[in-house]
């Protein structure tokens, strides 16, 4: 079964993570999605695209905690280049705008897809997070981004304490666009891809382009330092402890 599905309708590119039972991204995973980002991107039919999860009550957990604790250094940082470098170089190139559809649990690098989009759309019963410093590493790359759209000290609370919250809150931080009823957000990331998809493709493109480079070239300058950052964090003995107890499920003794 394939981990990703990729559709087209009504000029919108939908891709929807479809790996029980939680969205675990792998190295395989992450590839497919660059693809049909690139894909969309591409097609000139394509006005908008959506990203979104078939799985109820799940975004994506993040990268496969496992993959990073069994793996050698080589291969961890593969999995980073492609969710910090090539995801983010991607989504600055994109000339469409991008939306996150969040209907359940997004956190770590699921957390990464979603800020990622250019909008996000959550259903009022989902959660988000960074819990990367209970299993000993580092959600380095919100480190650069995530104090300029939530303010500097409540995103040191966020990433330094990771803890879970609410639709709710993450609407009242700046950090979601639209808040929808348990289900249906989908179907509200549709309704803002149409109104987009309703206004001038040239004009999009190119304000989308300006855009970018107002607010993120900085950010995508930063993304290979924040990558390095959490290499090497991920090889030191507190990630080996971190995430060996994640998987044990017991508390990590640091």
């Amino acid at each position: 079964m394939s981990t990703l599905s990729y559709e087209v309708k009504n000029q919108v590119a939908e891709i929807l993570f479809n790996n029980p039972p939680v969205n675990a991204l792998s190295e395989a995973m992450l590839e497919d999605y660059l693809g049909m980002l690139e894909k969309a991107s591409r097609d000139p039919e394509v006005r908008a695209v959506i990203v979104g999860s078939k799985i109820p009550g799940r975004f994506s957990a993040g990268l496969n905690l496992m993959a990073i604790h069994t793996g050698e250094p080589g291969k961890v940082r593969a999995l980073l280049d492609r969710l910090y470098v090539r995801m983010t170089e991607i989504q600055f190139n994109m000339g469409k705008p991008t939306i996150a559809a969040i209907g359940g649990t997004a956190r770590g690098g699921g957390m990464t897809i979603a800020v990622s989009c250019d909008m996000i759309v959550a259903s009022s019963m989902a959660t988000f997070g960074y819990p990367e410093i209970d299993a000993g590493v580092l959600p380095s790359i919100h480190f650069t981004h995530l104090p300029r759209i939530i303010g500097r000290h409540r995103a040191f609370e966020l990433l330094f304490t990771g803890r879970s919250f609410s639709a709710q809150e993450a609407v009242s931080l700046g950090l979601v666009s639209r808040l929808t009823e348990d289900g249906q957000e989908l179907e509200g990331a549709r309704a803002l891809a149409q109104t987009i998809c309703g206004k001038s493709a040239e004009v999009v493109r190119t304000g989308k382009n300006a855009f970018m480079y107002a607010n993120d070239n900085g950010y995508r300058q930063a993304v290979s330092a924040a990558a390095d950052s959490f290499c090497n964090v991920a090889a030191a003995s507190a990630a080996k402890e971190g995430i060996a107890a994640f998987v044990e499920k017991r508390k990590p003794v640091w």
